[in-house]
Protein backbone atom coordinates (compact mmCIF):
# COMPACT_ATOMS: atom_id res chain seq x y z
CA UNK A 1 0.00 0.00 0.00
CA UNK A 2 1.68 3.19 -1.09
CA UNK A 3 0.48 6.66 0.63
CA UNK A 4 1.43 10.28 -0.79
CA UNK A 5 2.24 12.33 2.40
CA UNK A 6 1.63 16.01 1.92
CA UNK A 7 2.86 17.54 4.87
CA UNK A 8 5.30 20.70 5.61
CA UNK A 9 5.97 20.53 9.38
CA UNK A 10 9.13 18.37 9.54
CA UNK A 11 8.58 17.04 12.80
CA UNK A 12 4.93 16.11 12.69
CA UNK A 13 5.67 14.81 8.77
CA UNK A 14 8.28 12.84 9.64
CA UNK A 15 6.70 11.54 12.77
CA UNK A 16 3.69 10.26 10.72
CA UNK A 17 5.93 8.84 8.02
CA UNK A 18 7.74 6.78 10.68
CA UNK A 19 4.69 5.37 11.99
CA UNK A 20 2.89 4.31 8.35
CA UNK A 21 6.36 2.85 7.31
CA UNK A 22 5.87 0.69 10.79
CA UNK A 23 2.70 -0.36 9.53
CA UNK A 24 3.98 -1.36 6.28
CA UNK A 25 2.76 1.57 4.52
CA UNK A 26 5.54 2.42 1.54
CA UNK A 27 5.42 6.35 2.32
CA UNK A 28 6.08 9.35 -0.34
CA UNK A 29 6.63 12.46 1.36
CA UNK A 30 6.75 16.10 0.11
CA UNK A 31 6.68 18.89 1.72
CA UNK A 32 4.61 21.29 -0.54
CA UNK A 33 1.72 20.94 -3.24
CA UNK A 34 3.76 21.59 -6.50
CA UNK A 35 5.69 18.65 -5.79
CA UNK A 36 2.97 16.51 -4.52
CA UNK A 37 1.00 17.49 -7.80
CA UNK A 38 4.22 16.20 -9.46
CA UNK A 39 3.99 12.99 -7.94
CA UNK A 40 -0.08 12.88 -8.58
CA UNK A 41 1.03 13.22 -12.59
CA UNK A 42 3.71 10.53 -12.30
CA UNK A 43 2.24 7.65 -14.54
CA UNK A 44 4.74 5.38 -13.25
CA UNK A 45 3.01 5.02 -9.22
CA UNK A 46 0.11 4.48 -8.23
CA UNK A 47 -0.81 5.06 -5.02
CA UNK A 48 -3.47 3.87 -2.68
CA UNK A 49 -4.10 7.10 -0.33
CA UNK A 50 -3.50 10.54 0.16
CA UNK A 51 -2.76 12.57 3.06
CA UNK A 52 -2.84 16.27 2.28
CA UNK A 53 -1.89 19.40 4.65
CA UNK A 54 -4.75 22.09 4.18
CA UNK A 55 -2.19 24.61 4.50
CA UNK A 56 1.10 24.32 2.08
CA UNK A 57 3.77 26.18 0.32
CA UNK A 58 2.85 25.99 -3.25
CA UNK A 59 -0.91 24.52 -4.24
CA UNK A 60 -2.92 24.16 -0.96
CA UNK A 61 -4.43 20.60 0.10
CA UNK A 62 -7.81 22.14 -0.86
CA UNK A 63 -6.77 22.94 -4.25
CA UNK A 64 -5.04 19.52 -4.75
CA UNK A 65 -8.09 17.83 -3.88
CA UNK A 66 -10.01 20.13 -7.17
CA UNK A 67 -7.24 18.90 -8.91
CA UNK A 68 -7.94 15.14 -8.00
CA UNK A 69 -11.60 14.91 -8.80
CA UNK A 70 -11.82 17.53 -11.88
CA UNK A 71 -9.23 14.40 -13.26
CA UNK A 72 -11.46 12.05 -12.15
CA UNK A 73 -9.08 10.46 -9.71
CA UNK A 74 -11.04 8.82 -6.91
CA UNK A 75 -7.90 8.63 -4.79
CA UNK A 76 -9.04 8.14 -1.18
CA UNK A 77 -8.21 11.70 0.32
CA UNK A 78 -7.41 12.36 4.31
CA UNK A 79 -7.37 15.94 5.20
CA UNK A 80 -5.45 17.43 7.83
CA UNK A 81 -5.75 20.90 9.36
CA UNK A 82 -6.14 22.75 12.41
CA UNK A 83 -9.39 24.21 11.29
CA UNK A 84 -12.16 22.98 13.09
CA UNK A 85 -15.44 25.37 12.43
CA UNK A 86 -17.90 23.10 10.81
CA UNK A 87 -18.02 25.22 7.66
CA UNK A 88 -14.23 24.51 7.12
CA UNK A 89 -15.24 20.91 6.96
CA UNK A 90 -17.61 21.08 4.75
CA UNK A 91 -15.14 23.58 2.43
CA UNK A 92 -12.85 20.74 2.90
CA UNK A 93 -15.23 18.03 2.09
CA UNK A 94 -17.06 20.09 -0.75
CA UNK A 95 -13.50 19.80 -2.45
CA UNK A 96 -12.98 16.21 -2.86
CA UNK A 97 -11.32 15.16 0.84
CA UNK A 98 -12.91 11.94 1.70
CA UNK A 99 -12.14 13.03 5.63
CA UNK A 100 -11.28 15.19 8.01
CA UNK A 101 -8.60 15.10 10.71
CA UNK A 102 -7.97 18.09 12.94
CA UNK A 103 -4.67 18.30 14.76
CA UNK A 104 -3.55 17.96 17.07
CA UNK A 105 -4.21 14.15 16.75
CA UNK A 106 -3.05 10.24 18.06
CA UNK A 107 -1.26 8.28 15.51
CA UNK A 108 -3.68 5.80 16.64
CA UNK A 109 -6.89 7.70 15.33
CA UNK A 110 -4.71 8.60 11.92
CA UNK A 111 -4.27 4.66 11.23
CA UNK A 112 -7.86 3.98 12.03
CA UNK A 113 -8.96 6.94 9.73
CA UNK A 114 -7.09 5.44 7.07
CA UNK A 115 -8.08 1.68 7.04
CA UNK A 116 -11.93 3.05 7.27
CA UNK A 117 -10.55 5.17 3.72
CA UNK A 118 -9.34 1.57 2.68
CA UNK A 119 -12.63 -0.08 3.42
CA UNK A 120 -14.39 2.22 1.51
CA UNK A 121 -12.47 3.17 -1.27
CA UNK A 122 -13.61 1.01 -4.73
CA UNK A 123 -10.06 -0.09 -4.58
CA UNK A 124 -10.87 -1.72 -1.44
CA UNK A 125 -8.51 -4.46 -0.01
CA UNK A 126 -9.66 -7.12 1.73
CA UNK A 127 -7.90 -7.98 5.23
CA UNK A 128 -6.48 -11.06 3.31
CA UNK A 129 -4.72 -11.74 0.02
CA UNK A 130 -4.37 -15.49 -0.96
CA UNK A 131 -2.34 -17.01 -3.68
CA UNK A 132 -2.17 -20.46 -3.81
CA UNK A 133 -0.38 -21.49 -0.38
CA UNK A 134 0.81 -17.98 0.79
CA UNK A 135 -1.74 -15.15 2.88
CA UNK A 136 -0.80 -12.04 3.41
CA UNK A 137 -2.82 -10.62 6.60
CA UNK A 138 -3.36 -7.01 6.34
CA UNK A 139 -4.53 -6.89 10.11
CA UNK A 140 -1.42 -8.64 11.46
CA UNK A 141 1.18 -7.65 9.02
CA UNK A 142 1.94 -11.50 8.05
CA UNK A 143 2.65 -13.78 5.96
CA UNK A 144 1.24 -17.54 6.33
CA UNK A 145 2.08 -20.56 4.01
CA UNK A 146 0.27 -24.03 4.13
CA UNK A 147 1.83 -26.98 3.13
CA UNK A 148 -0.39 -29.95 1.46
CA UNK A 149 -1.01 -31.38 4.53
CA UNK A 150 -3.37 -27.73 6.26
CA UNK A 151 0.10 -27.13 7.87
CA UNK A 152 0.61 -23.07 8.81
CA UNK A 153 3.43 -21.84 9.35
CA UNK A 154 4.71 -17.86 9.60
CA UNK A 155 7.22 -16.19 7.08
CA UNK A 156 9.32 -13.64 9.04
CA UNK A 157 9.31 -10.69 6.35
CA UNK A 158 11.05 -7.33 6.07
CA UNK A 159 8.54 -4.27 5.42
CA UNK A 160 9.94 -4.54 1.75
CA UNK A 161 9.81 -8.07 1.31
CA UNK A 162 6.06 -7.65 2.38
CA UNK A 163 5.56 -5.01 -0.27
CA UNK A 164 7.44 -7.08 -2.59
CA UNK A 165 5.53 -10.15 -2.02
CA UNK A 166 2.21 -8.40 -2.19
CA UNK A 167 3.11 -6.67 -5.06
CA UNK A 168 3.77 -10.12 -6.92
CA UNK A 169 0.38 -11.56 -5.26
CA UNK A 170 -1.73 -8.67 -6.48
CA UNK A 171 -0.49 -9.61 -10.27
CA UNK A 172 -0.11 -13.76 -10.60
CA UNK A 173 1.09 -14.56 -13.80
CA UNK A 174 1.91 -11.24 -15.22
CA UNK A 175 4.92 -10.28 -16.13
CA UNK A 176 6.58 -7.74 -13.94
CA UNK A 177 9.97 -5.46 -15.17
CA UNK A 178 12.81 -4.60 -12.51
CA UNK A 179 11.79 -0.65 -13.70
CA UNK A 180 8.57 -1.48 -12.69
CA UNK A 181 9.34 -3.28 -9.32
CA UNK A 182 11.76 -0.24 -8.46
CA UNK A 183 9.06 2.50 -9.36
CA UNK A 184 5.96 1.18 -7.43
CA UNK A 185 8.25 -0.19 -4.68
CA UNK A 186 10.69 2.11 -3.33
CA UNK A 187 10.09 6.64 -2.39
CA UNK A 188 10.25 8.33 -5.80
CA UNK A 189 12.90 10.76 -4.07
CA UNK A 190 15.21 7.45 -3.27
CA UNK A 191 18.47 7.32 -4.68
CA UNK A 192 18.47 4.32 -7.43
CA UNK A 193 20.71 1.56 -7.11
CA UNK A 194 21.51 -0.47 -10.20
CA UNK A 195 20.70 -4.24 -8.24
CA UNK A 196 18.51 -3.30 -5.43
CA UNK A 197 15.62 -5.29 -6.89
CA UNK A 198 17.37 -8.77 -7.65
CA UNK A 199 19.30 -8.05 -3.89
CA UNK A 200 15.39 -7.99 -2.74
CA UNK A 201 14.20 -10.93 -4.75
CA UNK A 202 16.86 -12.78 -3.59
CA UNK A 203 16.22 -12.35 -0.09
CA UNK A 204 12.30 -12.93 -0.27
CA UNK A 205 13.05 -15.96 -2.47
CA UNK A 206 15.33 -17.72 0.03
CA UNK A 207 12.78 -16.98 2.88
CA UNK A 208 9.50 -18.59 0.45
CA UNK A 209 11.88 -21.63 -0.40
CA UNK A 210 12.71 -22.21 3.54
CA UNK A 211 9.21 -22.33 3.21
CA UNK A 212 8.09 -24.89 1.23
CA UNK A 213 7.62 -22.30 -1.43
CA UNK A 214 10.82 -22.95 -4.06
CA UNK A 215 10.40 -21.80 -7.15
CA UNK A 216 6.95 -19.64 -7.17
CA UNK A 217 8.74 -16.75 -8.48
CA UNK A 218 10.31 -17.33 -11.81
CA UNK A 219 13.54 -15.27 -13.49
CA UNK A 220 12.29 -14.04 -17.04
CA UNK A 221 15.92 -12.86 -18.21
CA UNK A 222 16.37 -9.95 -19.88
CA UNK A 223 12.50 -9.52 -19.40
CA UNK A 224 11.66 -9.20 -15.51
CA UNK A 225 9.98 -11.79 -13.00
CA UNK A 226 6.43 -14.00 -12.74
CA UNK A 227 4.91 -15.56 -9.81
CA UNK A 228 3.22 -18.64 -11.27
CA UNK A 229 0.09 -19.24 -9.70
CA UNK A 230 -2.11 -21.98 -11.48
CA UNK A 231 -5.76 -21.61 -9.44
Amino acid sequence: MRVLLVEDEPDLGAAMKRTLTQEKYLVDWVLDGNDAWAYLENKWTQYTLAIFDWMLPGISGLELCKRLRSHQNPLPVLMLTAKDRMEDKVTGLDAGADDYLVKPFGMAELLARLRALQRRSPQFQPQELTVGNLTLDYGNNIVISQNIVGEKQEISLTNKEFQLLEYFMKHPNQIITTEQIRNQLWEVSAEPISNVVAAQMRLLRRKLANSGCENMIETLHGTGYRLNFTP
